[in-house]
């Protein structure tokens, strides 16, 4: 799950339960067919805060249905998001399902009520997550299934880049009147709280030419050349391992940003996730390989190392300052893993490996002013949290 403590999640009432999910799913499914649907064996799929998600069996239908669906019922709005989640999910979903089903990397949708905020989904089975596979103890499968991941994630900016306009077009037809890149906020906060908070919390102060590097880096965030649709939470455990590659389930907070902001995670594994583990630095490699294999199809110039890496180091650090003051305790605070009931990382440990790949990069980069504050940065994690904050371990699927 994606972590964006400036985003308030609304609570889904206690009437948006299973019985209550299934009848209006099956009532909306009977207004778009024109004959009863009844819908049977209802699974919990765990949802979130904001949604109920279940597998249903079709058990009655005149029409030809798939066997299984998949249901996702949305709460009210709070009136305190950013934006609407469902209206996210659902222009989402009707983008991915007018492509053809070969290149759909997310699932389709079957149908919708707006009113109702509830959508009815293809099932997509019940093979393996991303994370299932990385916490497994198979190296091949998880190096299959990453660079199947890389690939996906190619594949969806390609055939999505330049749709910014009707993602538009049918955010407001949902009634949005704007939508935004909860992450891209969450950069931009960041950028103005996080040099006082390692001041005061590392006692590392920012010289002004980092300041001005991240300034740069920050343009990523505007409009370019180099923007497709995202489904922005792209972690493992919303990532579907199939035969036919990756497929993506969840886009609460989908959107259209610079692919560098997602090319990242190919290196720096899944910034915003609980599971933020090391990986195999050939891994590595290969994925950005994998990835940039399908997007220089619609931007060729990225097959330039001179044109990419510039980008993706600017992504790396603006993954790194956001990731920071998510996860950095404040004074007082437990240095707890990033998850409580997950078997994720401690945040020093998480925090010190993202500021030394920072470091090194910085180095190569020729950044010497970004490098030695990174340094800086790691010296006084491990100062203040100890030694184990430069123990973080590769996924189990690689030990």
């Amino acid at each position: 799950m994606e972590i964006t403590t400036g985003s308030p999640e609304a609570r889904v009432p206690a009437s948006s339960g299973v019985t209550d999910t299934v009848g209006t799913a099956e009532s909306v499914l009977t207004s778009r067919t024109g004959a009863p649907v009844r819908l049977a064996d209802p699974e919990d799929l765990g949802g979130s805060d904001r949604s109920v998600v279940m597998r249903v069996r079709v058990a009655e239908t005149p029409f030809e249905l798939p066997r299984t669906l998949v249901v996702k019922h949305y709460g009210a709005p709070s009136g305190t998001e950013r934006s609407d989640p469902f209206a996210h999910e659902a222009a989402s979903c009707q983008l991915a399902t007018a492509l053809p089903p070969e290149i759909r990397v997310g699932p389709e949708l079957i149908a919708q009520d707006s009113d109702r905020r509830l959508l009815v989904l293809e099932d997509l089975g019940r093979g393996s997550t991303l994370a299932d596979v990385l916490f497994a103890d198979d190296p091949r499968a998880a190096e299959r299934a990453l660079l199947a991941w890389a690939r996906s994630l190619g594949r969806l900016h390609t055939t999505m880049a330049g749709r910014e306009a009707d993602f538009d077009a049918l955010m407001r037809r949902l009634g949005a009147t704007s939508w935004t890149d909860p992450v891209a906020e969450d950069i931009r906060q960041a950028l103005t709280e996080l040099p006082e908070v390692i001041e005061q919390t590392l006692g590392v102060a920012i010289p002004q030419a980092v300041t001005e590097r991240l300034d740069r880096a920050a343009q990523l965030l505007a409009a370019s050349k180099y923007r497709s649709f995202s489904p922005s939470d792209i972690c493992p455990d919303n990532s579907l391992v199939t035969g036919n590659g990756a497929r993506f389930l969840d886009f609460e907070w989908a959107c259209v940003r610079d692919i560098a902001l997602d090319a990242a995670y190919l290196q720096f594994p899944f910034p915003s996730s609980w599971c933020s583990y090391a990986m195999p630095e050939h891994l590595a490699e290969s994925m950005l390989a994998t990835w940039r294999s399908e997007v220089v199809e619609v931007w060729p110039d990225l097959d330039q190392d001179e044109v990419l890496r510039p980008r993706l180091f600017e992504a790396q650090m603006l993954w790194v300052w956001v990731s920071t003051w998510w996860f950095l305790p404040r004074a007082g605070q437990a240095d707890t893993p990033i998850a409580a009931h997950m078997p994720s990382p401690r945040r020093s440990t998480a925090l010190a490996e993202r500021w030394k790949r920072l470091c090194t990069d910085a180095e190569t980069s020729g950044n010497s002013e970004v490098a030695e504050y990174a340094n800086r940065v790691v010296d006084a994690l491990v100062e203040r949290f100890g030694s184990g904050a430069l123990e973080l371990r590769t996924y189990p699927a690689f030990r």
